[in-house]
């Protein structure tokens, strides 16, 4: 069991920081918090990384090194078609590990599959998780390992520093280029009494490790390929333009959104291109690195809403959204979108700061057409009545404290209903 933090920890403290006023959000909230002029505290927690072509042999012995013997490995129907699972096997029974494998999971983690999937944990005598999936299955993970250092059920815990007690060691294994799940202190389960999606965040919740091995990302369709990819890009410019961005989170965030643009194109041409999954692998660890220290906006605040009521792909409904969040935002200041403008490969020498935020997001909404995902909500199925819900349940959602621009519930329907 372990508490606190699954990797190496950096901090960067001014003298006159205090911890931020907000409840539930203390130092170990992952965000970089203003505690007084020019006060600034930055927290990165980052799991043990395993990057690179064929790097799915060394689950066994990693996971043997964070002390597991029994581990649950979680996965999902899709996954375990592709065959990964299979693969993966022999690297953990090479490493004397008895493996119970659990793949009863739907997209977007019901509450109660992870109550299912920790019953099968205990009655397996798991003392480990393993994810084999996207960000479902590491989701899932982290929900039962929640569950198995502290009891009760998984949305007892949604919130910020909500786990007390310990969990088992971690180590994630993803098959997409998107969630950025894998190296995050977040853990996103769907409420299936309310429709609603909650956060879990904290320390706890960064894995003890992340094997990326992008041979894996080869199997998913194109339409996945696509809704993670713009997903891991949703993830950067959030986390750029964000209250709570820091030099580690911008340096990260910039680099992601030069990779997405470089190589998500060229993985939707070829499944089968290795290099381009490899970007895409590093622009998805790197967006997630970003967001797991500086923490996202609204587009993510909304989304989880109407994917939470709808049971709709996290990425598709990011995608549809965050040209219209990025414009909302820029009203107020279009100046941090300048660097995000450059990132995206636009040639911002002539503009002013607004011109360039506009030129942003143009490109952000023709890079999603580009790859043949839906630009309005009333195309997957948002009906205009439940635009007042989602605007209502938006404001409870943890990243909606650290979008740049102060959101209420009027300015969440109006960028509903422009997305409409």
């Amino acid at each position: 069991m372990r508490s606190g933090r699954g990797g190496v920890e950096l901090q960067e403290r001014s003298a006159a920081a205090t911890p931020p006023g907000r409840p539930g959000a203390g130092t170990d909230s992952g965000a970089a918090t203003s505690a007084g002029r020019g006060a600034r505290i930055t927290t990165l927690l980052v799991p043990e990384v395993i990057f690179g072509v064929g790097a799915l042999r060394e689950a066994g012995p990693v996971a043997r090194r964070m002390g597991g013997r029994r581990p649950l490995l979680v996965s999902d129907p899709g996954v375990m078609a592709a065959g990964w699972v299979e693969r993966a096997l022999p690297s953990l029974a090479d490493a004397g590990l008895c493996c119970h494998v659990w793949h009863d999971l739907t997209p977007n983690p019901k509450d109660v599959e992870v109550g299912a999937a920790f019953e099968a944990y205990t009655a397996a005598g798991c003392d480990v998780l393993l994810a084999i999936g996207g960000g479902s299955c590491i989701d899932a993970a982290k929900g039962i390992a929640i569950l198995s250092g502290n009891g009760g059920r998984i949305l007892d815990y949604a919130g910020i520093d909500r786990v007390p007690g310990p969990i088992p060691p971690m180590v994630m294994i993803p098959t997409t280029g998107g969630s950025g799940a894998d190296v995050t202190r977040f853990c996103v389960i769907t409420d299936t009494a309310r429709r609603i999606k909650c956060t879990i965040a904290g320390g706890a919740l960064v894995p003890n490790a992340s094997v990326i091995d992008p041979t894996l990302h080869a199997t998913m369709p194109s339409d996945l390929t696509a809704h993670t990819g713009l997903d891991a890009l949703s993830h950067a410019i959030e986390s750029h333009v964000s209250k709570a961005a820091n030099f580690l989170s911008r340096t990260h965030a910039l680099g992601a959104i030069r990779g997405v643009m470089a190589h998500l194109s060229a993985a939707l041409d070829d499944p089968a291109d290795l290099a381009a999954r490899e970007g895409m692998a590093r622009a998805a660890l790197q967006a997630g690195l970003a967001f797991s220290s500086a923490l996202l906006g609204a587009t993510h605040a909304i989304s989880h809403q109407i994917g939470g009521r709808l049971d709709l792909p996290h990425g598709l409904l990011n995608a549809i959204l965050l040209p219209h969040v990025m414009r909302f935002n820029a009203e107020a200041d279009p100046a941090p979108y300048t660097a995000v403008a450059d990132a995206l490969g636009v040639c911002t020498r002539a503009l002013d700061a607004a011109e360039a935020a506009e030129a942003a997001i143009e490109s952000v909404a023709d890079l999603a057409r580009q790859a043949g995902i839906p630009t309005r909500l009333g195309a997957v199925g948002v009906r205009p009545e439940d635009i007042p819900v989602f605007a209502h349940t938006a404001l409870l959602d943890a990243y909606i404290t650290t979008n740049p621009r102060p959101v209420t519930e009027q300015d969440v329907e109006r960028i509903c209903r422009a997305a409409y």
